[in-house]
């Protein structure tokens, strides 16, 4: 982040701490500078040089806003974001269901002049970018807010795209999009390793109908959409929508997925499948496509991708352990991925790196055939990024470096010609298919760190790695009465 970039960041930061005391949340404080910047922005638009029409009415615009103070101020602000939340394309998406939450009119004033002090039309892409990044990266430490769950590592979201080599004229969707942090840096990889040759009709392409993402949580949507509008994604029309992706398959097809969806053992609805169980909960989703039914969100999430994706299709999904290990539904959702897709890579990643403590992930890497009756997996390369290695938000960060040899050995340009080493190891068709319940949870390094207590990690991690082992038995133990009750 430049000087210029983190200064503004602190400078807003810092007005947050002051807003903490009229009740203001971190996630509501950004929610509102959204709104703030966005009537900003569109002001900004029709002053020279540019000149535009204002795509905001004049008595809900961005001055009508400025001159008033007090109570007066107030109430101008609860019109703007009532009659907003109805207009239609992008502005009724980042302003859909929107409140105020700054009860004071002082510090709304004082939070309006602080967005009105900068020039951010006359500031590029990356720095108001990389501005709005900062304040959502700001939003995702706080962990008592939750945000954190909607945000990647940043360093894991640029690997998983440098290896899956996006390309102009390319679909990517993102089912569980979050804030966008895919959609930007796919965004940054073509432009930088296709930028220079493309011609225009690509570099529209690449701003208004690349990037399709859905996420279930209006607010995230609207940070989401407010990410891309920042960066030069997208115009007059959201390609974010609110909904939630696992209620049924549109129809469309994507060339890449990437994806880092919810973690969570259970979905409040059964996911009815074609000759499954369904569910006595008054709500179920009909998805004949599926192969199996579960109340596994990750395993639902990786039915549906596997659905969205175009023949010759490409994936990269983020999923926690037990989407490995568990049996059931899980069981037959492994063996159909691997028989029907070429399932080829698979990233062990290391504990510390989520904001949620004891979290343990993995990417998994697959791409989508022709049916035939051969089995398309011939070899899953697992490469172990997480025996003896120890990872912390605030001391030892995952960095781009952390992840370079696993982009080296991957070799997306060719990879025919993977060759082991002690971290990566190939596992064939057969060998995989005849493991006990097709059990994909696998390593074969010794972790150090078991034979030194002095080395063991701090107690709230441990904490939190011991009950998510648990939520995993209780999952499995849900699934063994399931099967019961089903019999009966």
């Amino acid at each position: 982040m430049s000087n210029e970039s983190a200064t503004i960041v602190q400078k807003l930061w810092n007005f947050c701490n002051v807003l903490r005391d009229d009740g203001v949340s971190y996630g509501d404080y950004v929610e509102q500078l959204t709104y703030l910047l966005f009537l900003k922005l569109a002001d900004e638009q029709t002053k020279p040089p540019f000149n535009k029409p204002s795509t905001i009415p004049a008595d809900l615009d961005w001055e009508s806003l400025r001159k008033e103070s007090g109570t007066a101020l107030e109430d101008q602000y609860v019109k703007i974001l009532r009659e907003l939340s109805n207009a239609q394309g992008l502005l009724g998406v980042i302003f859909r269901k929107s409140q105020n939450r700054i009860q004071t009119p002082a510090n709304l004033q004082r939070l309006i002049h602080l967005i009105n002090a900068e020039n951010w039309s006359g500031m590029t892409a990356d720095i108001k970018g990389t501005i709005y990044e900062g304040l959502l990266q700001k939003n995702a430490e706080d962990t008592k807010s939750g945000a954190g769950q909607y945000f990647t590592p940043r360093a894991l979201i640029k690997a998983m795209v440098t290896v899956m080599h996006p390309e102009p004229m390319q679909t990517i969707c993102d089912p569980a999009c979050g804030t966008g942090g895919f959609f930007l840096a796919a965004h940054d990889y073509i432009s930088e390793n296709y930028g220079s040759t493309m011609p225009r009709a690509q570099k529209e392409f690449l701003r208004f109908n690349t990037f399709a993402g859905t996420d279930i949580v209006d607010n995230v949507v609207r940070l989401c959409v407010m990410n891309l509008y920042l960066h030069g994604i997208g115009g007059t029309e959201s390609p974010i929508t609110t909904d939630d992706s696992l209620s049924r398959d549109t129809g469309t097809r994507y060339d890449v997925v990437l994806t880092n969806p919810p973690f969570g053992n259970r979905s409040s609805i059964t996911i009815t499948a074609d000759g499954g169980k369904r569910s006595n909960t008054s709500l179920t989703y009909e998805r004949d496509d599926f192969w199996a039914t579960t109340s596994n969100k990750q395993f639902n999430f990786l039915q549906h991708i596997k659905t969205i994706l175009k023949t010759d299709g490409r994936a990269a999904v983020v999923l926690p352990d037990n989407v490995l290990f568990e049996r059931g539904a899980g069981e037959t959702i492994r063996q159909q991925l691997l028989k029907q897709f070429d399932v080829h890579t698979l990233l062990r990643l290391p504990t510390g790196i989520f904001y949620a403590q004891g979290v343990k992930a993995n990417v998994l890497f697959f791409d989508k055939r022709p049916a035939r009756e051969e089995p398309w997996t011939q070899k899953l390369w697992i490469y172990d990024l997480r025996t003896n290695k120890n990872f912390t938000l605030k001391t030892n960060p995952l960095q781009d470096t952390d992840l370079q040899d696993f982009i080296t050995v991957y070799n997306p340009e060719n990879r025919e010609a993977r060759v082991e080493t002690d971290q990566f190891r190939a596992y064939t068709y057969n060998e995989l298919i005849e493991r006990e319940h097709v059990n994909l949870d696998i390593f074969w390094q010794k972790e150090d760190s078991l034979e030194d207590a002095a080395d063991l990690p701090t107690p709230d991690v441990l904490a939190a790695e011991i009950t998510k082992n648990l939520e995993s038995a209780l999952g499995l133990f849900q699934n063994i009465q399931a099967e019961l009750d089903s019999k009966n």
